[in-house]
Protein backbone atom coordinates (compact mmCIF):
# COMPACT_ATOMS: atom_id res chain seq x y z
CA UNK A 1 0.00 0.00 0.00
CA UNK A 2 1.01 3.43 -0.61
CA UNK A 3 0.82 6.44 2.29
CA UNK A 4 -0.83 8.12 -1.11
CA UNK A 5 -3.65 10.17 1.09
CA UNK A 6 -4.54 9.91 4.25
CA UNK A 7 -8.09 11.55 3.73
CA UNK A 8 -11.56 10.11 4.49
CA UNK A 9 -13.16 8.17 1.49
CA UNK A 10 -16.21 9.79 0.04
CA UNK A 11 -18.65 8.01 -1.84
CA UNK A 12 -19.91 4.40 -2.52
CA UNK A 13 -17.10 1.88 -4.91
CA UNK A 14 -18.05 2.01 -8.97
CA UNK A 15 -19.37 -1.63 -8.82
CA UNK A 16 -19.32 -2.81 -12.72
CA UNK A 17 -20.75 -6.22 -13.86
CA UNK A 18 -20.75 -7.69 -16.97
CA UNK A 19 -21.05 -11.06 -18.88
CA UNK A 20 -17.15 -11.51 -19.12
CA UNK A 21 -14.30 -9.45 -17.43
CA UNK A 22 -11.10 -9.70 -18.74
CA UNK A 23 -8.05 -8.78 -16.76
CA UNK A 24 -5.39 -7.98 -18.95
CA UNK A 25 -5.11 -6.22 -22.29
CA UNK A 26 -2.09 -8.13 -23.77
CA UNK A 27 -2.46 -10.39 -26.78
CA UNK A 28 -4.54 -12.88 -25.02
CA UNK A 29 -6.42 -10.63 -23.59
CA UNK A 30 -7.09 -8.82 -26.53
CA UNK A 31 -8.12 -11.60 -28.36
CA UNK A 32 -10.79 -13.20 -26.36
CA UNK A 33 -12.29 -9.25 -25.76
CA UNK A 34 -12.84 -9.14 -29.78
CA UNK A 35 -14.74 -12.79 -30.15
CA UNK A 36 -17.03 -12.37 -27.21
CA UNK A 37 -17.60 -8.69 -28.01
CA UNK A 38 -18.61 -9.18 -31.19
CA UNK A 39 -20.73 -11.42 -30.11
CA UNK A 40 -22.92 -9.75 -27.94
CA UNK A 41 -22.00 -10.50 -24.95
CA UNK A 42 -20.96 -7.54 -22.45
CA UNK A 43 -17.29 -7.39 -22.25
CA UNK A 44 -14.80 -5.21 -19.58
CA UNK A 45 -11.54 -5.67 -20.22
CA UNK A 46 -9.19 -3.96 -17.71
CA UNK A 47 -5.54 -2.96 -17.95
CA UNK A 48 -3.00 -1.13 -15.20
CA UNK A 49 -1.36 0.00 -18.26
CA UNK A 50 -2.10 3.72 -19.34
CA UNK A 51 -2.66 1.84 -23.45
CA UNK A 52 -3.79 -1.62 -23.89
CA UNK A 53 -1.54 -3.72 -25.83
CA UNK A 54 0.22 -5.71 -23.19
CA UNK A 55 4.58 -5.63 -22.98
CA UNK A 56 4.59 -7.56 -26.71
CA UNK A 57 1.75 -4.39 -28.52
CA UNK A 58 3.64 -1.69 -26.31
CA UNK A 59 2.74 1.41 -27.88
CA UNK A 60 5.48 3.65 -28.91
CA UNK A 61 5.65 7.23 -28.11
CA UNK A 62 3.87 9.27 -30.41
CA UNK A 63 6.89 11.61 -31.32
CA UNK A 64 8.09 7.96 -31.92
CA UNK A 65 5.63 6.48 -33.78
CA UNK A 66 5.51 10.04 -36.09
CA UNK A 67 9.55 9.82 -37.06
CA UNK A 68 10.43 5.89 -36.66
CA UNK A 69 6.61 4.15 -37.26
CA UNK A 70 5.03 1.91 -35.43
CA UNK A 71 7.25 -1.63 -34.86
CA UNK A 72 3.68 -3.30 -34.34
CA UNK A 73 1.04 -2.02 -36.07
CA UNK A 74 -1.39 -5.13 -35.88
CA UNK A 75 -1.57 -4.80 -32.23
CA UNK A 76 -2.71 -1.26 -32.52
CA UNK A 77 -5.38 -2.50 -34.99
CA UNK A 78 -6.49 -5.04 -32.76
CA UNK A 79 -7.04 -2.50 -29.90
CA UNK A 80 -9.56 -0.92 -32.23
CA UNK A 81 -11.08 -4.11 -33.38
CA UNK A 82 -11.55 -4.46 -29.65
CA UNK A 83 -12.98 -0.98 -28.92
CA UNK A 84 -15.22 -1.54 -32.16
CA UNK A 85 -16.65 -4.93 -30.98
CA UNK A 86 -18.18 -2.56 -28.08
CA UNK A 87 -15.79 -4.10 -25.07
CA UNK A 88 -15.55 -1.25 -22.42
CA UNK A 89 -11.62 -0.82 -22.23
CA UNK A 90 -10.73 0.74 -18.50
CA UNK A 91 -7.26 1.19 -19.15
CA UNK A 92 -5.28 2.99 -15.20
CA UNK A 93 -7.20 -0.07 -13.65
CA UNK A 94 -5.08 -2.08 -11.02
CA UNK A 95 -6.73 -5.16 -9.83
CA UNK A 96 -5.33 -5.82 -6.38
CA UNK A 97 -7.39 -8.39 -4.59
CA UNK A 98 -10.42 -10.42 -4.18
CA UNK A 99 -13.53 -10.16 -2.28
CA UNK A 100 -14.67 -12.21 0.54
CA UNK A 101 -17.13 -13.77 -1.91
CA UNK A 102 -14.41 -15.17 -3.74
CA UNK A 103 -15.21 -13.82 -7.11
CA UNK A 104 -15.53 -9.65 -7.03
CA UNK A 105 -12.36 -8.80 -8.22
CA UNK A 106 -11.21 -5.43 -6.03
CA UNK A 107 -9.35 -2.70 -8.00
CA UNK A 108 -8.34 1.29 -8.25
CA UNK A 109 -8.74 3.50 -10.77
CA UNK A 110 -6.10 5.73 -12.37
CA UNK A 111 -7.26 8.39 -9.77
CA UNK A 112 -6.92 6.15 -7.14
CA UNK A 113 -10.87 5.72 -6.62
CA UNK A 114 -11.85 2.04 -5.05
CA UNK A 115 -13.58 -0.45 -7.96
CA UNK A 116 -15.56 -3.52 -7.89
CA UNK A 117 -15.32 -5.94 -11.06
CA UNK A 118 -17.66 -8.83 -11.17
CA UNK A 119 -18.13 -11.30 -14.49
CA UNK A 120 -20.10 -14.14 -14.86
CA UNK A 121 -17.24 -15.40 -16.93
CA UNK A 122 -13.64 -14.37 -15.38
CA UNK A 123 -10.93 -14.25 -17.69
CA UNK A 124 -7.65 -13.68 -15.91
CA UNK A 125 -4.39 -12.76 -18.88
CA UNK A 126 -2.42 -11.01 -16.45
CA UNK A 127 0.89 -11.96 -18.84
CA UNK A 128 3.98 -13.17 -17.27
CA UNK A 129 6.95 -10.81 -15.44
CA UNK A 130 10.76 -11.27 -15.99
CA UNK A 131 12.81 -14.58 -14.65
CA UNK A 132 16.11 -12.70 -12.79
CA UNK A 133 18.37 -14.50 -10.88
CA UNK A 134 20.87 -12.20 -8.82
CA UNK A 135 24.79 -12.21 -8.52
CA UNK A 136 26.89 -9.60 -7.16
CA UNK A 137 26.14 -6.46 -8.28
CA UNK A 138 22.83 -7.05 -9.72
CA UNK A 139 22.11 -4.04 -7.33
CA UNK A 140 23.91 -1.73 -9.10
CA UNK A 141 22.34 1.57 -11.28
CA UNK A 142 22.64 0.42 -14.97
CA UNK A 143 21.82 -3.29 -14.29
CA UNK A 144 18.64 -4.08 -15.84
CA UNK A 145 16.24 -6.68 -17.88
CA UNK A 146 16.53 -7.40 -21.72
CA UNK A 147 12.51 -6.30 -21.61
CA UNK A 148 13.25 -3.07 -20.25
CA UNK A 149 15.50 -2.69 -22.67
CA UNK A 150 13.74 -3.52 -25.17
CA UNK A 151 11.36 -1.37 -23.97
CA UNK A 152 13.34 1.80 -23.84
CA UNK A 153 14.29 0.76 -26.99
CA UNK A 154 10.47 0.00 -29.33
CA UNK A 155 8.56 2.87 -26.99
CA UNK A 156 10.99 5.36 -26.61
CA UNK A 157 13.59 4.90 -29.55
CA UNK A 158 16.12 5.19 -26.61
CA UNK A 159 18.99 3.21 -26.10
CA UNK A 160 20.04 1.94 -22.31
CA UNK A 161 23.32 2.70 -22.68
CA UNK A 162 26.20 3.50 -25.13
CA UNK A 163 28.22 -0.02 -24.29
CA UNK A 164 26.03 -2.99 -23.22
CA UNK A 165 26.58 -6.53 -22.48
CA UNK A 166 23.42 -9.43 -22.83
CA UNK A 167 22.93 -11.73 -21.07
CA UNK A 168 21.06 -14.98 -19.16
CA UNK A 169 18.98 -17.34 -21.36
CA UNK A 170 16.71 -17.78 -24.13
CA UNK A 171 15.74 -16.86 -27.44
CA UNK A 172 14.55 -13.11 -26.48
CA UNK A 173 18.35 -12.02 -25.85
CA UNK A 174 19.20 -12.02 -29.52
CA UNK A 175 16.53 -9.49 -31.00
CA UNK A 176 17.10 -7.11 -27.75
CA UNK A 177 20.32 -7.10 -28.96
CA UNK A 178 19.92 -6.69 -32.32
CA UNK A 179 17.73 -3.84 -30.98
CA UNK A 180 20.51 -2.23 -29.34
CA UNK A 181 22.47 -2.59 -32.45
CA UNK A 182 19.87 -0.83 -34.50
CA UNK A 183 20.32 2.15 -32.18
CA UNK A 184 24.18 2.62 -32.94
CA UNK A 185 24.55 0.93 -29.05
CA UNK A 186 28.29 -1.02 -28.79
CA UNK A 187 26.79 -4.58 -28.18
CA UNK A 188 29.87 -6.07 -26.51
CA UNK A 189 28.88 -9.38 -26.58
CA UNK A 190 25.55 -12.19 -25.73
CA UNK A 191 26.47 -14.31 -23.14
CA UNK A 192 23.64 -17.10 -23.60
CA UNK A 193 23.83 -19.14 -20.26
CA UNK A 194 23.01 -22.53 -22.63
CA UNK A 195 24.21 -24.07 -26.11
CA UNK A 196 20.75 -24.08 -27.87
CA UNK A 197 22.86 -22.64 -30.96
CA UNK A 198 25.30 -25.35 -31.53
CA UNK A 199 24.67 -28.54 -33.71
CA UNK A 200 22.91 -31.51 -32.43
CA UNK A 201 20.51 -33.85 -32.96
CA UNK A 202 17.53 -32.16 -30.78
CA UNK A 203 18.43 -28.93 -33.20
CA UNK A 204 16.97 -30.90 -36.38
CA UNK A 205 13.09 -29.99 -35.08
CA UNK A 206 13.46 -26.25 -35.93
CA UNK A 207 13.53 -27.76 -39.41
CA UNK A 208 9.55 -28.12 -39.00
CA UNK A 209 9.71 -24.54 -38.28
CA UNK A 210 11.26 -22.80 -41.50
CA UNK A 211 9.78 -18.94 -40.76
CA UNK A 212 11.17 -19.58 -37.20
CA UNK A 213 14.72 -20.34 -38.82
CA UNK A 214 14.43 -17.56 -41.33
CA UNK A 215 14.09 -15.20 -37.97
CA UNK A 216 17.20 -16.61 -35.59
CA UNK A 217 19.33 -16.72 -38.76
CA UNK A 218 18.36 -12.97 -39.18
CA UNK A 219 19.40 -11.96 -35.78
CA UNK A 220 22.28 -14.13 -36.08
CA UNK A 221 23.45 -12.39 -39.27
CA UNK A 222 22.79 -8.71 -38.01
CA UNK A 223 24.67 -9.31 -34.63
CA UNK A 224 27.60 -10.89 -36.86
CA UNK A 225 27.58 -7.67 -39.27
CA UNK A 226 28.42 -5.87 -36.28
CA UNK A 227 30.72 -8.00 -34.80
CA UNK A 228 28.93 -9.08 -31.72
CA UNK A 229 29.90 -12.53 -30.28
CA UNK A 230 27.76 -14.81 -29.05
CA UNK A 231 29.28 -16.89 -25.37
CA UNK A 232 27.32 -19.73 -25.13
CA UNK A 233 27.58 -21.59 -21.60
CA UNK A 234 28.76 -18.96 -20.40
CA UNK A 235 26.47 -16.53 -16.99
CA UNK A 236 27.56 -13.25 -15.58
CA UNK A 237 29.76 -13.54 -12.42
CA UNK A 238 29.84 -10.26 -10.96
CA UNK A 239 28.77 -6.64 -11.59
CA UNK A 240 31.21 -3.67 -9.87
CA UNK A 241 30.84 -0.18 -10.65
CA UNK A 242 30.47 2.99 -7.84
CA UNK A 243 27.27 4.90 -8.70
CA UNK A 244 26.50 2.79 -11.77
CA UNK A 245 27.67 -0.65 -13.45
CA UNK A 246 31.02 -0.03 -15.04
CA UNK A 247 32.78 -3.88 -15.49
CA UNK A 248 30.77 -7.12 -15.95
CA UNK A 249 32.18 -10.48 -15.56
CA UNK A 250 31.53 -13.30 -17.35
CA UNK A 251 32.50 -17.03 -17.00
CA UNK A 252 31.57 -20.53 -18.35
CA UNK A 253 28.89 -21.55 -16.49
CA UNK A 254 30.52 -24.45 -13.96
CA UNK A 255 34.30 -23.04 -14.62
CA UNK A 256 34.17 -19.14 -12.26
CA UNK A 257 37.93 -19.66 -13.25
CA UNK A 258 37.76 -18.97 -16.98
CA UNK A 259 36.29 -15.43 -16.48
CA UNK A 260 36.58 -12.58 -18.66
CA UNK A 261 35.76 -8.88 -17.61
CA UNK A 262 34.39 -6.25 -19.87
CA UNK A 263 33.74 -2.58 -19.25
CA UNK A 264 30.14 -1.32 -20.06
CA UNK A 265 27.83 1.57 -18.90
CA UNK A 266 24.60 -0.54 -18.63
CA UNK A 267 23.89 -5.00 -18.60
CA UNK A 268 21.00 -6.26 -19.39
CA UNK A 269 19.88 -9.63 -17.76
CA UNK A 270 17.31 -12.29 -17.93
CA UNK A 271 16.25 -15.71 -17.91
CA UNK A 272 13.36 -15.85 -19.69
CA UNK A 273 9.62 -15.05 -18.29
CA UNK A 274 7.56 -16.39 -15.51
CA UNK A 275 4.03 -16.79 -15.52
CA UNK A 276 2.10 -13.85 -13.16
CA UNK A 277 -0.47 -16.14 -11.32
CA UNK A 278 -0.68 -13.67 -8.03
CA UNK A 279 -4.48 -13.14 -8.91
CA UNK A 280 -5.41 -16.99 -10.23
CA UNK A 281 -4.04 -17.85 -6.78
CA UNK A 282 -5.99 -15.59 -5.40
CA UNK A 283 -8.80 -16.92 -6.93
CA UNK A 284 -8.55 -20.60 -5.42
CA UNK A 285 -7.57 -21.91 -8.68
CA UNK A 286 -5.28 -25.20 -8.51
CA UNK A 287 -1.77 -24.60 -9.66
CA UNK A 288 1.37 -27.50 -10.15
CA UNK A 289 4.91 -26.71 -9.72
CA UNK A 290 6.25 -27.07 -13.35
CA UNK A 291 9.39 -29.05 -13.13
CA UNK A 292 11.11 -27.71 -16.15
CA UNK A 293 10.83 -24.23 -14.99
CA UNK A 294 9.71 -24.76 -11.13
CA UNK A 295 7.12 -21.74 -11.54
CA UNK A 296 3.80 -22.39 -9.72
CA UNK A 297 1.50 -22.52 -13.05
CA UNK A 298 -2.40 -22.27 -13.28
CA UNK A 299 -3.80 -25.96 -13.79
CA UNK A 300 -5.91 -25.63 -17.21
CA UNK A 301 -7.40 -27.43 -20.00
CA UNK A 302 -6.62 -26.26 -23.68
CA UNK A 303 -9.56 -23.88 -23.30
CA UNK A 304 -8.44 -22.25 -20.12
CA UNK A 305 -10.92 -23.32 -17.96
CA UNK A 306 -9.42 -23.59 -14.39
CA UNK A 307 -10.59 -26.01 -11.25
CA UNK A 308 -12.70 -22.49 -10.48
CA UNK A 309 -16.12 -22.29 -12.61
CA UNK A 310 -16.24 -19.96 -14.62
CA UNK A 311 -12.61 -18.60 -14.32
CA UNK A 312 -10.43 -18.91 -17.16
CA UNK A 313 -6.80 -18.11 -17.32
CA UNK A 314 -4.74 -17.51 -20.82
CA UNK A 315 -2.07 -16.25 -22.36
CA UNK A 316 1.52 -15.89 -20.16
CA UNK A 317 -0.37 -16.41 -17.10
CA UNK A 318 -0.72 -20.23 -17.64
CA UNK A 319 2.40 -20.84 -19.07
CA UNK A 320 5.05 -19.10 -21.29
CA UNK A 321 4.80 -19.89 -24.63
CA UNK A 322 5.02 -16.18 -27.14
CA UNK A 323 2.58 -13.73 -28.60
CA UNK A 324 1.23 -16.25 -31.09
CA UNK A 325 0.41 -18.96 -28.41
CA UNK A 326 -1.39 -16.22 -25.92
CA UNK A 327 -3.45 -15.41 -28.84
CA UNK A 328 -4.02 -19.00 -29.76
CA UNK A 329 -5.39 -19.17 -25.91
CA UNK A 330 -7.25 -16.44 -25.85
CA UNK A 331 -9.49 -17.49 -28.98
CA UNK A 332 -10.19 -20.73 -27.51
CA UNK A 333 -11.36 -19.68 -24.29
CA UNK A 334 -13.43 -17.25 -26.12
CA UNK A 335 -14.69 -19.87 -28.28
CA UNK A 336 -15.42 -22.14 -25.11
CA UNK A 337 -17.42 -19.14 -23.57
CA UNK A 338 -19.56 -18.93 -26.64
CA UNK A 339 -20.25 -22.63 -26.35
CA UNK A 340 -21.41 -22.51 -23.04
CA UNK A 341 -23.69 -19.13 -23.76
CA UNK A 342 -25.43 -21.06 -26.72
CA UNK A 343 -23.60 -18.99 -29.21
CA UNK A 344 -20.56 -21.52 -30.76
CA UNK A 345 -18.44 -20.07 -33.25
CA UNK A 346 -17.86 -21.51 -36.66
CA UNK A 347 -16.56 -24.96 -36.45
CA UNK A 348 -13.79 -24.10 -39.12
CA UNK A 349 -12.64 -21.16 -36.57
CA UNK A 350 -12.88 -23.38 -33.73
CA UNK A 351 -10.60 -26.24 -35.61
CA UNK A 352 -8.37 -23.70 -37.03
CA UNK A 353 -7.47 -22.19 -33.19
CA UNK A 354 -7.00 -25.55 -31.94
CA UNK A 355 -4.35 -26.86 -34.83
CA UNK A 356 -2.87 -23.33 -34.32
CA UNK A 357 -2.75 -23.92 -30.56
CA UNK A 358 -1.43 -27.37 -30.86
CA UNK A 359 1.65 -26.80 -33.63
CA UNK A 360 2.80 -23.93 -31.53
CA UNK A 361 3.16 -25.84 -28.50
CA UNK A 362 5.39 -28.26 -30.37
CA UNK A 363 7.77 -25.07 -30.68
CA UNK A 364 7.91 -24.52 -27.06
CA UNK A 365 8.25 -28.10 -26.86
CA UNK A 366 11.40 -27.55 -29.35
CA UNK A 367 12.74 -24.22 -27.38
CA UNK A 368 12.38 -26.26 -24.16
CA UNK A 369 14.88 -29.02 -25.27
CA UNK A 370 17.53 -26.51 -26.81
CA UNK A 371 17.76 -24.19 -23.80
CA UNK A 372 18.33 -25.04 -20.57
CA UNK A 373 15.88 -25.43 -18.13
CA UNK A 374 15.37 -22.40 -15.95
CA UNK A 375 14.87 -25.06 -12.74
CA UNK A 376 18.17 -26.33 -13.46
CA UNK A 377 19.60 -22.94 -14.04
CA UNK A 378 18.53 -21.88 -10.98
CA UNK A 379 20.01 -24.94 -8.66
CA UNK A 380 23.06 -24.21 -10.84
CA UNK A 381 24.00 -20.48 -10.42
CA UNK A 382 21.86 -19.82 -7.09
CA UNK A 383 22.99 -21.87 -4.33
CA UNK A 384 27.18 -21.23 -5.11
CA UNK A 385 26.63 -17.59 -4.46
CA UNK A 386 28.87 -15.73 -1.83
CA UNK A 387 27.58 -14.92 1.21
CA UNK A 388 27.28 -11.19 0.91
CA UNK A 389 25.00 -11.17 -2.29
CA UNK A 390 21.65 -9.34 -2.24
CA UNK A 391 18.92 -11.88 -2.74
CA UNK A 392 16.07 -9.56 -1.82
CA UNK A 393 16.93 -5.96 -3.21
CA UNK A 394 13.48 -4.64 -1.82
CA UNK A 395 14.78 -5.21 1.72
CA UNK A 396 18.59 -5.53 1.71
CA UNK A 397 18.41 -9.42 2.73
CA UNK A 398 21.81 -11.32 1.81
CA UNK A 399 22.34 -14.81 0.76
CA UNK A 400 24.52 -15.47 4.29
CA UNK A 401 20.98 -14.68 5.93
CA UNK A 402 19.21 -16.85 4.00
CA UNK A 403 21.43 -19.77 4.62
CA UNK A 404 21.43 -18.84 8.84
CA UNK A 405 17.83 -18.90 8.84
CA UNK A 406 17.65 -22.28 6.94
CA UNK A 407 20.34 -23.97 8.85
CA UNK A 408 18.16 -23.28 11.86
CA UNK A 409 17.97 -27.24 13.31
CA UNK A 410 16.08 -26.15 16.13
CA UNK A 411 13.06 -24.10 14.22
CA UNK A 412 10.52 -26.20 15.24
CA UNK A 413 8.00 -26.43 11.98
CA UNK A 414 9.74 -27.33 8.53
CA UNK A 415 12.10 -24.78 7.13
CA UNK A 416 10.76 -23.22 4.15
CA UNK A 417 10.27 -19.71 1.93
CA UNK A 418 7.65 -18.41 4.42
CA UNK A 419 9.66 -19.38 7.20
CA UNK A 420 12.62 -17.47 5.44
CA UNK A 421 10.04 -14.77 4.72
CA UNK A 422 8.61 -14.26 8.20
CA UNK A 423 12.42 -13.93 10.26
CA UNK A 424 14.47 -11.95 7.12
CA UNK A 425 11.82 -9.87 5.63
CA UNK A 426 13.23 -11.35 2.02
CA UNK A 427 10.23 -10.78 -0.55
CA UNK A 428 7.92 -8.27 1.83
CA UNK A 429 8.68 -5.53 -0.31
CA UNK A 430 7.23 -3.71 -3.01
CA UNK A 431 7.70 -6.62 -5.48
CA UNK A 432 6.51 -8.93 -2.92
CA UNK A 433 9.01 -11.62 -3.64
CA UNK A 434 8.29 -11.59 -7.86
CA UNK A 435 12.25 -10.99 -8.25
CA UNK A 436 13.80 -12.99 -5.18
CA UNK A 437 11.23 -15.68 -4.49
CA UNK A 438 13.13 -18.11 -7.08
CA UNK A 439 16.39 -17.78 -5.53
CA UNK A 440 14.75 -17.47 -1.99
CA UNK A 441 13.97 -21.05 -2.80
CA UNK A 442 16.86 -22.50 -4.22
CA UNK A 443 18.93 -21.22 -1.39
CA UNK A 444 16.71 -23.35 1.04
CA UNK A 445 16.95 -26.16 -0.84
CA UNK A 446 20.59 -26.17 -0.82
CA UNK A 447 20.90 -25.88 2.72
CA UNK A 448 17.93 -27.49 4.03
CA UNK A 449 17.40 -29.96 1.55
CA UNK A 450 13.91 -29.69 1.45
CA UNK A 451 11.75 -29.09 -1.43
CA UNK A 452 9.36 -26.12 -1.14
CA UNK A 453 5.92 -26.95 -2.49
CA UNK A 454 6.27 -23.99 -5.11
CA UNK A 455 9.34 -21.95 -5.89
CA UNK A 456 7.25 -18.56 -5.19
CA UNK A 457 5.55 -16.35 -1.63
CA UNK A 458 1.74 -17.04 -1.07
CA UNK A 459 -0.38 -14.28 -3.50
CA UNK A 460 -1.07 -11.76 -0.38
CA UNK A 461 -3.67 -8.99 -0.34
CA UNK A 462 -2.56 -6.56 -1.99
CA UNK A 463 -0.86 -7.97 -5.06
CA UNK A 464 -0.15 -4.30 -5.83
CA UNK A 465 0.48 -1.46 -4.13
CA UNK A 466 -2.37 0.85 -3.70
CA UNK A 467 -3.17 4.21 -1.99
CA UNK A 468 -4.55 3.57 1.37
CA UNK A 469 -8.20 5.87 0.59
CA UNK A 470 -8.92 3.60 -1.79
CA UNK A 471 -8.84 0.46 0.84
CA UNK A 472 -10.46 2.76 3.48
CA UNK A 473 -13.41 2.99 1.13
CA UNK A 474 -13.50 -0.54 0.01
CA UNK A 475 -13.70 -1.78 3.56
CA UNK A 476 -16.03 0.62 5.01
CA UNK A 477 -18.62 1.06 2.14
CA UNK A 478 -21.45 -1.31 2.73
CA UNK A 479 -21.77 -3.71 -0.43
CA UNK A 480 -25.22 -3.95 0.11
CA UNK A 481 -25.57 -0.12 -2.31
CA UNK A 482 -23.26 -0.37 -4.80
CA UNK A 483 -23.19 2.10 -7.47
CA UNK A 484 -23.42 -0.13 -10.60
CA UNK A 485 -22.32 0.91 -14.15
CA UNK A 486 -25.04 1.49 -16.13
CA UNK A 487 -24.32 -1.22 -19.92
CA UNK A 488 -24.68 -4.95 -17.62
CA UNK A 489 -26.93 -6.96 -18.86
CA UNK A 490 -29.85 -8.49 -16.65
CA UNK A 491 -27.86 -12.08 -16.56
CA UNK A 492 -24.97 -10.72 -14.84
CA UNK A 493 -26.55 -9.10 -12.33
CA UNK A 494 -27.47 -12.61 -11.24
CA UNK A 495 -25.56 -14.86 -9.07
CA UNK A 496 -21.83 -14.29 -9.60
CA UNK A 497 -21.13 -18.20 -10.69
CA UNK A 498 -21.96 -19.24 -14.38
CA UNK A 499 -23.83 -21.90 -15.08
CA UNK A 500 -21.99 -24.94 -15.91
CA UNK A 501 -24.43 -25.94 -19.01
CA UNK A 502 -26.37 -23.88 -20.59
CA UNK A 503 -28.82 -24.43 -23.96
Amino acid sequence: MTADHWNEPSGAPETVTRDVLIVGGGPAGLSAAERLAAAGLTVTLVDEQPELGGQYYRRPTPAVAERWGDHRPEGGALVERVRAAGAECRTRHTVWGVDDDGRTLLAVDGEGRPVRLRGRYLIIATGAYERVLPFPGWQLPGVATPGFAQHLAASEHTPIGERVLVAGSGPFLLPVACSLVDLGVTVVGVAEAGTPYRPRPAALGALRHPARLRELAGYVTRLARARVPIWQGHSVVRAEGTDRVSSVTVAAVGDPAAARTFLVDALCVGYGFRPQTDLARMLGCDVRTDAVTGDATPVTDPRGRTSRPGVYVIGEAAGIGGAPTARARGLLAAFDILIREGRPPARRDLLRAGAALRGLARFTELTGRLFPSPARLTSSLVPPLPGDTMICRCEAVTAREIRAVAGEAEVPAPVDVNAVKARTRAGMGPCQGRECGVAVAALVRSVAGRTTDANVFPARTPIRPIPLRALLATETTPETTPKTTPGASPDALGPATPQEERP
